[in-house]
């Protein structure tokens, strides 16, 4: 509760320094307050782009400091977008594995070129370093065992992880974190339901709004099982009984994981959401994220019909066994 409190005043707080008292005010300089619906609950329909290079954790050099001057900030963007900008070249300082690994050229990544209209150094609000809490050691291992398994040659689909296997996106959350692109959610609203449309593998999540009862422990689905209801102007989703195949940020099958979208603005969402995993994480923390209204439109996500990236990583591992058969008579990984 403690937590629930703090976010939720943060987010208020927060739409002043985000978006700007021409957003919270209308002409004749009263509060702003969102359109509602016919049926009479604020109105998030639209879609909202999320993308921005401020980092979800605070980097180590900024120390205590919570948001940046604006030439700190103009030097930090600059410094990031070099760093990021995959159309450099050996003979730009690179190594040539680093320029193989960019993979694709600066023309297909879309991770935004801004901080946060305040230049917060960090997403995370809660811890106030800006930091996501520790791994218990339950975490620690649960995550090496993971990684070992990764390291192998994989033995078919089900060794790799869900984002290869277009499952699930590595932005497609939930919940929500800007990436390399499609930072993109749709909301759609109906009486009772909410619907969230991530651009990021068109993965969408269909929110009861009407009270009903969680589904039982024993049920377990890939984006947790979600349920919604409205606090003020606040669509509050709580989600939980999620899936060990999925983890965020080390995250483990018992996550309650609580989402907030309050629309602050005409043009304007604070998306914020809270992770409570005491199996997991040594404390609960708060990501705020900021979203922009945009009139482009959604684009399929075309992942798993053409998925060719597994079927060469597969043919790959099955070549590397073949030749280590070839070279030391052992089939062993």
């Amino acid at each position: 509760m403690r937590i629930r409190f703090l976010s939720l005043g943060f987010a208020i707080s927060l739409a002043g320094g985000l978006f700007g008292a021409d957003e919270e005010t209308d002409a004749k300089g009263t509060e702003w307050s969102p359109p509602r619906t016919a049926w009479g609950v604020p109105d998030l329909r639209g879609v909202w782009d999320f993308r921005t290079i401020t980092p979800l954790e605070r980097p180590a050099r900024f120390g205590e400091t919570t948001s940046l001057t604006a030439d700190e900030a103009s030097e930090f963007q600059s410094q990031e977008l070099s760093r990021r900008n995959k159309d450099r070249r050996v003979s730009d300082g690179i190594s040539a594995q680093e320029d193989v690994r960019n993979a694709y050229n600066q023309f297909w990544w879309d991770y935004g070129s801004e901080l946060t209209e305040d230049r917060r150094t960090s997403l995370v609000v809660d811890p106030s370093n800006g930091r996501i809490p520790a791994l218990t050691p339950t975490a620690r291992e649960r995550y090496g065992a993971i990684r070992a398994a990764r390291a192998r040659a994989p033995h078919g689909p089900e060794d790799r992880g869900v984002a290869e296997r277009c499952i699930l996106g590595f932005n497609a959350g939930p919940p929500y974190t800007p990436s390399a692109y499609n930072n993109n959610v749709h909301i759609f609203q109906t009486p009772g339901y909410a619907v969230l449309l991530i651009e990021m593998v068109n993965d969408a999540r269909i929110v009861p709004l009407d009270g009903r009862p969680r589904l039982p422990q024993d049920m377990r689905l890939w984006r947790g099982d979600a349920r919604g209801h409205f606090e003020g102007d606040t669509l509050v989703v709580e989600s939980r009984n999620f899936t060990d195949k999925t983890s965020f940020r080390g995250s483990g099958r018992n996550m309650r994981l609580t989402e907030r979208f309050t629309r602050v603005g005409p043009e304007r969402i604070v998306y914020e959401y809270t992770v409570d995993d005491p199996e997991s994480f040594s404390d609960t923390w708060t990501a705020v994220i900021p979203m922009k209204r945009t009139d482009q439109p959604m684009f399929e996500y075309a992942c798993h019909e053409g998925n060719y990236s597994m079927f060469t990583m597969l043919e790959g591992a099955r070549t590397a066994e073949k030749t280590s058969v070839a070279e030391t008579g052992s089939d062993l990984p």
